[in-house]
């Protein structure tokens, strides 16, 4: 459950090492974002000398949460931190090359293919 103001960690070698929420897209009134959504987010920290600076507005889809949420099979599925990957202008494609830790198998589901595909582990 990722809402306005929630930090996030940047799971890409896109440059960005955090970035926090501003808006959760998908309509006017949408306070939460979940596993496959896309969010809004300004960049807080990131490392020198790459794409990504700070202060940046990037558009981001959300890969992890610590707030647990129900898959179709019944079965609840929770991680230890709430991460993302920045996306590539207004496509699906990341902007890094790289993802870093374990990534929620509905992002499969939902067209994210190449993040799926670049993953080190699908859960």
């Amino acid at each position: 459950m990722i809402q306005l103001r929630t930090m996030l960690k940047v799971a890409d070698n896109s440059g960005a090492k955090m970035v926090q929420c501003f808006h959760v897209a998908g309509g006017t009134r949408r306070r939460y974002a979940a596993v496959g959504d896309v969010i809004m987010a300004a960049v807080k920290i990131a490392e020198p000398r790459k794409p990504v600076k700070k202060h940046d507005k990037v558009r981001a889809v959300v890969i992890r949460q610590k707030k647990e949420y129900r898959r179709e099979d019944g079965t609840y599925i929770r991680f230890d931190d709430n991460a993302c990957v920045i996306l590539e202008g207004k496509g699906k494609e990341p902007k890094g090359g790289r993802i870093f830790g374990p990534v929620a198998k509905e992002l499969k589901a939902r067209g994210y293919d190449k993040i799926a595909a670049m993953a080190e582990e699908l859960i």
